[in-house]
């Protein structure tokens, strides 16, 4: 095997602590595959020859489509001061199951320093709510009346938001503006439990985000930045625009995220009947129209392998900062994986651009507590790149079980949370790395149809809802006959 990533490259690559992206390790030195010695390589070879051992479902899963709440936003973007003002309305729709005495909105951006500056809630009829208490990330509303299941209810905020700068989904520096988790945003409630609030980690992800409906209008109040250059913005759908208005509708969906850059180079394809953007910096060209060709070869795959892509369109931008990172209908690319494009589909390039749109399935159309249980959607979304790897590529399959699972010798329990690991390293080997070995071994297990019938009722059944590990395992049981208990036992910790 040739070389594909220098020592510069891996050294680079060394320093990324995203909790959305591992980088995989691509070397000559690499052991061939046929020589492995670790049996975790097996499903890459077996898994399609394997006798189906799944049992006849006595029903179909049973589809749950409740009412969306819907948020409305109207957003001012001065991008050289980097203040964002901003109107927005709220509409919740309780679907919760529970009665509610109080309505709480997590606010993200609070937890920098004059980083949210509240003007204004009313409700509805324009009374203005005064008895709100505002700490850190947490804004609790009480309710002039107990708000029963399937009821809604509307409120109005009106808030300045002054970005950090920082090298991150949300803040802004030199090269581009992100507004991923901007907007005050009412979290998951469990019922016998409460609002799915989580604390912020240094790795992984925290939030969690039930399904809703978002009309979003944008004005950039200096249109052109200092350094001259128009400004391009790159967003979770397309817009409709008037003048310096850009308008936009994303439903259903998990969230909408956008970013501003005076230096973003466009390219876009039509495959079938949705749009692929591809925004990035103008300093490595040979890599930006792969980021777009390989996200938008993802995108088809897993729309034909999975289940429908729900949304028209698909932007895929380069970010400022050592992460990948995914949105609903927007993903983010680390530069370094621009930097250090090797030339061909053997590079982070291709593998986190898989990763990614795999994500618009594992976390956008089925959610999960991303920081209890973060495997239910980063171990699905790296098995995924398998998945992309198989149909796109299949005479690289070994490749990718060495270079970018086996080379770690990942160890530690799946479903650990994102404060049990040491660093990021430990948590990507466990979570991302231990848990596409557990779902490889799992299909080995199964044979490809019964997993691959598991995989469309699991996104069929929790479309749209939030998944727990109970449901995963309890929805497996009805797809296999096979003794899954000592394969469980050997991966996870708390099963």
């Amino acid at each position: 095997m040739k070389a594909i990533i220098s020592v510069l490259i891996l050294v680079s690559l060394a320093i990324l602590t995203a909790a959305c992206q591992g980088t995989n390790q691509a070397d000559s030195t690499a052991p061939d595959p046929s020589n492995a010695t670790s049996t975790d390589a097996s499903p890459a070879v077996t898994a399609t020859e394997a006798p189906d051992q799944s049992p006849t479902p006595t029903s179909a899963p049973e589809e749950i489509q409740l009412p969306l709440s819907q948020y409305d936003l109207t957003a001012q973007l001065n991008y050289d001061t980097h203040e964002v003002v901003v109107e927005q309305h709220i509409s919740y729709v309780n679907t919760t199951g529970s009665d509610l005495n109080e309505l709480l909105l997590l606010i993200e951006p609070n937890q920098y320093p004059a980083g949210f500056q509240l003007e204004e809630i009313t409700w509805e009829n324009g009374d203005t709510i005064t008895d709100y208490s505002l700490s850190g990330r947490e804004l609790v509303i009480p309710l002039l009346q107990s708000l029963s299941p399937m009821e809604s209810i509307e409120l109005n905020l009106s808030y300045r938001l002054n970005l950090p700068n920082q090298t991150a989904p949300y803040g802004y520096t030199d090269r581009q503006t992100n507004l991923g988790d901007w907007y005050p945003y009412v979290p998951p409630y469990i019922p016998g439990e409460g609002w799915l609030v989580r604390e912020v980690a240094f790795l992984g992800e925290h939030m969690a985000y039930d399904m809703a409906s978002f009309e979003v209008e944008i004005q950039l109040t200096s249109p052109s930045s200092a350094s001259g250059g128009l400004l391009t913005i790159a967003a979770s759908s397309l817009p409709e625009t008037e003048g310096d208005i850009y308008r936009y509708q994303h439903s259903p969906a998990r969230n909408f995220a956008w970013t501003v850059s005076d230096q973003y180079q466009l390219l876009e394809t039509q495959v079938d009947e949705f749009t692929v953007k591809s925004y990035s910096f103008p300093f490595h060209p040979s890599a930006d129209e792969p980021a777009l060709t390989e996200t938008a070869k993802a995108l088809t795959i897993f729309d034909d392998l999975f289940g429908p892509y729900p949304h028209q369109a698909l932007s895929v931008v380069e970010a400022d900062f050592l992460d990948g990172m995914e949105y609903d209908g927007l993903i983010f690319l680390s530069h370094a994986f621009y930097d250090f494009y090797t030339g061909d589909h053997l590079s982070n390039l291709t593998i986190i651009a898989a990763h990614e749109v795999a994500h618009q399935w594992w976390y956008g159309q089925v959610g999960n507590d991303q920081a209890l249980e973060p495997w239910l959607d980063e171990a699905l979304s790296t098995f995924s790149e398998l998945y992309y790897y198989e149909n796109a590529y299949p005479e690289d399959v070994g490749w990718w079980w060495e270079n970018r699972i086996l080379f770690h010798d990942p160890q530690g329990w799946v479903d650990s949370t994102i404060y049990e690991s040491a660093g990021f390293y430990p948590y990507r080997d466990a979570v991302y790395l231990r848990g596409a070995m557990f779902l490889g071994e799992l299909r080995d297990l199964m044979g490809q149809e019964a997993f691959l019938s598991f995989l469309h009722d699991y996104l069929k059944q929790y479309n749209h809802r939030q998944v727990t590990g109970d449901d995963f395992f309890d929805l497996l049981s009805a797809h296999t006959t096979a003794d899954l208990s000592g394969l469980i036992s050997s991966y996870f910790a708390n099963r």
